[in-house]
């Protein structure tokens, strides 16, 4: 899927502006290659202590979807290497995002799939017993499905459902694009106090304790992180 310069802060703000949850991966996850972005439809697999699972999330997903890993965000084990990331690689997947960690980072950056995950482990999966039983897909405290957009970039993953999807990613292009003018004028000397008119903020702000900064920044049609 091409992103055509949408960024995950894009999504996630696109989320809010239509008022679906902010289904961000946990704080650390992180691409094994600076500079890394990627998006697709979500193939999930939740690993049990062997890659038959990922295996079939692997054979059913079509190309461009991306492997989606649950293993609960463990930090004893690497749930996959080289040899699976190769294989997604082969079925035309997009790239791979995983909720625990990985192993044979060298090998996998010459493989050159995107991924994303927790860290880096030289043991690979322990015994099976140990594990929680269930079968729901999970990135963090968020469920996954099959068909879920998954968007991923240096500052880690988002994810939203199929169904919001298409307004999600319309509202985070307009953001993307206001953005972009706002950075332009910035460079060309315009504050961007003066273009979100901030002192009108705060002198409505003096007479209505109420008046919120958000609330501002959609009459005057700004975007910013507030």
């Amino acid at each position: 899927m091409d992103l055509d310069g949408l960024t995950t802060a894009h999504v996630a703000d696109g989320c809010l502006r239509v008022g679906v949850p902010v289904r961000c991966g946990p704080a650390g996850m992180r691409p094994i290659a600076e500079g890394t972005a990627f998006a697709g439809p979500a193939a999930p697999a939740l690993h049990l202590g062997s890659v038959d699972r990922l295996l079939e999330a692997i054979d059913a997903a079509a190309p461009g979807d991306v492997l989606v890993v649950d293993n609960a965000g463990r930090l004893d084990e690497a749930c996959l290497g080289d040899l699976l990331v190769l294989e997604a690689a082969g079925a035309g997947l997009a790239g791979v995002v995983v909720w625990g960690l990985h192993r044979d980072t060298g090998d996998l950056r010459r493989i050159g799939l995107p991924l994303l995950s927790v860290g880096a482990l030289p043991t690979g999966p322990l015994p099976h017993h140990e594990r929680e039983q269930r079968d729901d897909v999970r990135v963090g405290e968020w469920p996954v499905a099959a068909g879920d957009l998954v968007v991923a970039d240096d500052d880690g993953v988002v994810l939203v459902d199929a169904a919001s999807a298409e307004a999600v990613l319309a509202a985070a292009r307009g953001i993307r694009d206001a953005e972009r003018a706002q950075a332009e004028r910035i460079a060309g000397g315009a504050s961007l106090r003066g273009q979100l008119r901030f002192a009108d903020y705060l002198a409505r702000r003096e007479t209505d304790p109420s008046w919120t900064f958000r609330r501002h920044l959609r009459e005057v049609g700004g975007e910013i992180e507030v």
